[in-house]
C-alpha cells in the first residue's frame, strides 16, 4: 500500500471527546481517493459510489499526524475499486481501513462511462511517454 497523504490533526478536527472526528477523517479519505482516482482515470469527473464496512481501529489525537494510504483492488470497466488504510506517522497504528472503496468515471452528462484502463500508472511515466 503507498501513503501517499499526511494531515495534522488540530483542534478543528476533534470530536467532544478531544480525538479525531470520525466524519473529518471521512472527508479526508474520500477527497484522497477521489484525486487518486482522477489521476489514475485521467478524467476530473469520478464520483464515490460505494464505501464498504469502514473499521475505526484507534483514535488519533492533536498534534498527531496521519497518513492515508491506498491501493488498487482491481480495475471495472466504468470504475476503480480502492482499499484505504489511515495509520498514525509515528507509530503506525492503524486508526481506520476501509476494505473497498469504488469510484465511478463520468462522461459529460454524468452517466457511467468507459475509461480503457487496466493498471496503475504513474504520472512520471505517462511523461517518458
Amino acid at each position: 500500500m503507498r501513503f501517499h497523504t499526511r494531515k495534522w490533526v488540530k483542534p478543528e478536527d476533534l470530536n467532544p471527546n478531544g480525538t479525531l472526528f470520525g466524519g473529518r477523517l471521512l472527508a479526508w479519505i474520500d477527497e484522497e481517493v477521489a484525486l487518486y482516482s482522477i489521476i489514475q482515470l485521467e478524467n476530473a469527473k469520478v464520483v464515490t459510489k460505494h464505501m464498504s464496512e469502514i473499521n475505526f481501529r484507534s483514535s488519533a489525537k492533536p498534534g498527531d499526524i496521519v497518513e492515508i494510504g491506498i491501493d488498487v483492488v482491481k480495475f471495472g470497466q466504468t470504475s476503480i475499486t480502492l482499499t484505504c488504510e489511515v495509520r498514525n506517522i509515528m507509530t503506525r497504528e492503524t486508526i481506520i481501513s476501509v476494505e473497498t472503496i469504488t469510484m465511478v468515471n463520468l462522461n459529460e452528462e454524468g452517466k457511467p462511462f468507459p475509461h480503457g484502463k487496466t493498471k496503475i500508472e504513474f504520472v512520471k511515466d505517462r511523461l517518458e511517454k
